[in-house]
C-alpha cells in the first residue's frame, strides 16, 4: 500500500513539473492533459483506498517514507498516515481538484485577454496555472497524510505558498498583488501560534510524531507551564495550534484575507475555499482531538470563535453585490459551523459538513465562474437577471447546490449542518449557550444571502447590457460536466454518509472523543433513519429560520424585484448605520490598516528619523566629516606660509627636545 500512497501523492507533483517548467514546450494541451491525468491518478487512487476502508474493513497504515535526519533523539521524517479519516480526506480533496482541473480547461480558454498586449509575464500563463493548481493538491495532500508535525507543517506552508501564487496569478493587477499579500501576512500571523505549538510539543513530548505525542498527552494532562501565570499545556499547545486553524480556516479575527483572494481566477475559489486549503485547519483540529479533548478550555475557544465566525460573517454575505464575495462569506460562515462542531467535540459532524461543503460549495463557485464567463466577465449581480433562461444546466446546478446550502430537508446540507447544530446544543461547555444561539440565527442569515443571490442572478428581467444579452448562452462542456457532477453529491452524498459517519462511528480511532463529552450520543441513541432524522429537523427552529429566510428572500427579490427594480438599494438603504456597519466588513480592515499596516509605518517613520537620519546621517556620517573639517581647520592654523613662523617652530621643537635630552 505504501507505493500507492506514493503514486497519489507524487502523480500530482509530477503533472506540476512538467506543465510548470516545460509548459512551453508542451503547450496547452500538454500541460492540462499531463496534470488532469496526474490528479486523475491521484484521484480513483484515492477513490480505491476510500472504498476499501468503506467496505473491506481496511487497517491504517502508519510508516515512514523518508527519514530526513536525527538530532538529539527527535526523527524528522517524512511518513504518512492514512486511516479512515486520512482516506475521506483524500477523497474529498482529489476529486474536487479533478473537477476544477477539467472546469479550467473552459475557464481559462480565454486567459489571454487578462494581461497586456506586450506583456511577457503572460507568456504561458495557461500552462503555469495549471501547474500551480496541481501543485497546490500535492500540498494539500502531503498535509492530510502526514504522520508527524514537521510534514504537517510542510504541506501547511505550502498550501499557503501556492495559495499566494494563486491568488496574485494577475500580476498586473494591483488588486490582485494587494490581496495574495495581505493573505500571505494574516495568514503568516496565525502561522506563528501554529509553529508555537509544534515548538511546545518538542519541548516537552520529546517527539514529532503523532502516534508518541497522543500516547504521552494523557500523561501530560496535568502539566502546567509558567505563561500568563500558570497555564494547562494541553491548553496552551491546543489554543497556539488552533491560532494557526484561525488562520487557515479565515476565523475572526483573521478571517479578513479569504474575501479578497476573490481576485484569483474562479477555479482557485473553488480549490482554495471548498475542499482544500481553508478546510486545513478543520482537519488539523479533528486530526488532534487526543490533544483538545484534554482541554475543556481550548474546546470553548473554539466552540465561540467558530459560532461568532458562522454568524457574523454570514450577515456580511448580505450587502455583497460581487457574486463570487457573496459566496466566500458563505464559505467564512460555514467553515464556522464546523469549527464550532470540533468545540462541541463533535469531530465528526464537522468533518461530515466539511465533506458535503466540499462539494455544494465547490458547485457554487463553479456555477458563479460559468455565470461570469456568460457575463463577459462582469462579476455584479445588480447587472445580471433572468440568467435560468440562457443557461439552464448553470440556473440548475446552482439551485441545488444553494439548496444543499441552506439545509433543506434530503439534501446533503441538511443531514450536517442539522446535526452540528443539534450536537453543540447539548454540550456543556462555556459558551456552547452561546454558540447554539448563534448557529440557529446563523440558519436564518445562510437562506437569505443565498437565495438574495439566486433570484438578482437567475429570476427577474435581464438587467446586463443588450451587447451583454445577445451573446448570453450555456458555458461549454467542460464547464457544465463538473456542475453536474459536483451537483450528484451535494444532493445525495449526505443521505448515504450521516448514519455511517454519525451513529456507527465509522471513523473510529482516527479521532478521539471522552465520553463525557460526546454531543453525538443523542443522535445515536434516537437514531431512527434518516426519514426520521429528516422529520425531526422539520420540527427544529433552523429548519424554520431558514424556511424564513427562503421565503424572505423570494418575496423582495422575487416577487417586489419584479414592480420596483430598485428594492435591493431601497432595503439597504433602510438599514442605515447596519449597513454601513456590514459594508465596511465590522471595521476589520480600517482598523489593520490604522493600526498594523499604519502603526508600522508610524515605526518605521520613527526609526528612519532617529536611527537613519539623526544617529546615522547626521551623527556618524555628517558628524564624521563636521569632525575631520574642524580637525583641519585647527591644523591648517600651523600651514601660514611665513618663513618666521616655520623658524620659530623649529626652535621651539628643538628646545623641547633638548629639555627631553638633559632630563631623561
Amino acid at each position: 500500500m505504501e507505493t500507492v500512497y506514493l503514486t497519489i501523492v507524487l502523480a500530482p507533483l509530477i503533472g506540476a513539473i512538467i506543465a510548470g517548467f516545460f509548459g512551453g514546450k508542451i503547450g496547452r494541451v500538454g500541460a492540462h492533459s499531463v496534470t488532469i491525468l496526474g490528479v486523475g491518478i491521484a484521484t480513483l487512487l484515492s477513490l480505491w483506498v476510500l472504498s476499501r476502508f468503506i467496505w473491506h474493513d481496511e487497517q491504517a497504515f502508519n510508516g515512514t517514507v523518508y527519514t530526513w535526519m536525527v538530532a538529539d533523539g527527535i526523527r524528522f521524517e517524512v511518513g504518512f498516515l492514512v486511516d479512515r479519516l486520512t482516506a475521506l480526506m483524500m477523497g474529498v480533496v482529489t476529486f474536487v481538484s479533478l473537477m476544477v482541473h477539467i472546469y479550467t480547461i473552459g475557464y481559462m480558454a480565454d486567459d489571454a485577454h487578462n494581461w497586456p498586449e506586450d506583456s511577457r509575464v503572460g507568456t504561458n500563463s495557461y500552462q503555469r496555472f495549471f501547474s500551480y493548481i496541481s501543485l497546490f493538491t500535492f500540498s494539500m495532500l502531503m498535509l492530510v497524510m502526514s504522520n508527524n508535525f514537521l510534514q504537517l507543517f510542510f504541506g501547511w506552508e505550502a498550501v499557503g505558498l501556492v495559495s499566494y501564487l494563486l491568488i496574485g496569478f494577475y500580476t498586473v493587477r494591483e488588486s490582485a498583488i494587494s490581496a495574495n499579500l495581505k493573505a500571505f501576512l494574516v495568514n503568516r500571523v496565525g502561522d506563528f501560534g501554529f509553529i508555537l505549538g509544534i515548538a511546545a510539543v518538542v519541548m516537552y513530548f520529546g517527539s514529532l510524531d503523532y502516534a508518541e505525542v497522543f500516547a504521552q498527552a494523557p500523561a501530560l494532562a496535568e502539566t502546567q507551564v509558567a505563561v500568563f501565570g500558570g497555564v494547562s499545556l494541553m491548553t496552551l499547545i491546543c489554543i497556539l495550534l488552533f491560532i494557526g486553524a484561525m488562520g487557515k480556516s479565515a476565523q475572526m479575527p483573521l478571517h479578513v484575507w479569504l474575501p479578497d483572494s476573490m481576485e484569483g481566477p474562479t477555479p482557485i475559489s473553488a480549490l482554495i475555499h471548498a475542499a482544500t486549503m481553508v478546510t486545513a485547519g478543520v482537519f488539523m483540529v479533528a486530526r488532534m482531538s487526543p490533544l483538545y479533548e484534554l482541554s475543556t478550555t481550548a474546546l470553548s475557544f473554539v466552540l465561540v470563535i467558530g459560532a461568532v465566525t458562522a454568524f457574523f460573517m454570514g450577515l456580511v454575505g448580505l450587502v455583497q453585490n460581487d457574486i463570487k464575495r457573496v459566496v466566500a462569506y458563505s464559505t467564512l460562515s460555514q467553515l464556522g459551523y464546523m469549527i464550532a462542531a470540533l468545540g462541541a467535540s463533535a469531530y465528526a459532524a464537522g468533518i461530515f459538513h466539511l465533506m458535503t461543503h466540499a462539494f455544494f460549495k465547490a458547485l457554487l463557485f463553479l456555477a458563479a465562474g460559468s455565470v461570469i464567463i456568460a457575463m463577459h466577465h462582469d462579476q455584479d449581480i445588480r447587472n445580471m437577471g433572468g440568467l435560468r433562461r440562457y443557461m439552464p444546466i448553470t440556473w440548475i446546478t446552482a439551485l441545488l447546490g444553494s439548496l444543499a446550502l441552506i439545509a433543506f430537508p434530503g439534501f446533503s446540507g441538511f443531514f450536517s449542518k442539522d446535526a452540528i447544530i443539534e450536537a453543540v446544543g447539548h454540550s456543556h461547555i462555556g459558551g456552547a449557550s452561546l454558540a447554539h444561539l448563534l448557529l440557529t440565527l446563523g440558519a436564518f442569515v445562510t437562506a437569505l444571502y443565498s437565495f438574495r443571490l439566486y433570484f438578482l442572478v437567475f429570476h427577474g428581467e435581464p438587467r446586463m447590457d443588450e451587447h451583454t444579452r445577445s451573446h448570453l448562452h450555456e458555458t461549454p462542456w467542460v464547464v457544465t460536466i463538473p456542475l453536474i457532477a459536483l451537483a450528484i453529491p451535494s444532493v445525495f452524498i449526505g443521505w448515504y454518509t450521516v448514519e455511517p459517519l454519525l451513529v456507527q462511528n465509522w471513523l473510529g480511532d482516527a479521532i478521539t472523543v471522552k465520553p463525557e463529552q460526546d454531543t453525538l450520543h443523542h443522535l445515536a441513541a434516537h437514531w431512527h433513519g434518516q426519514r426520521e432524522f429528516i422529520r425531526h429537523g422539520m420540527q427544529a427552529a433552523p429548519f424554520w429560520l431558514s424556511m424564513a429566510g427562503l421565503v424572505l428572500a423570494a418575496y423582495y427579490w422575487s416577487y417586489v424585484l419584479q414592480r420596483n427594480p430598485k428594492i435591493d438599494v431601497e432595503l439597504q438603504q433602510r438599514g442605515g448605520w447596519l449597513t454601513r456597519l456590514l459594508e465596511d466588513k465590522y471595521g476589520f480592515d480600517d482598523f489593520n490598516q490604522r493600526v498594523f499596516a499604519g502603526g508600522s509605518q508610524r515605526i518605521g517613520r520613527f526609526l528612519w528619523k532617529s536611527s537613519d537620519q539623526r544617529m546615522i546621517d547626521d551623527a556618524v556620517v555628517n558628524g564624521s566629516a563636521r569632525a575631520v573639517g574642524w580637525l583641519a581647520g585647527v591644523v591648517r592654523q600651523l600651514q601660514t606660509g611665513m618663513l618666521y613662523h616655520y623658524a620659530f617652530a623649529m626652535i621651539l621643537g628643538l628646545v623641547v627636545l633638548l629639555t627631553l635630552f638633559v632630563t631623561f
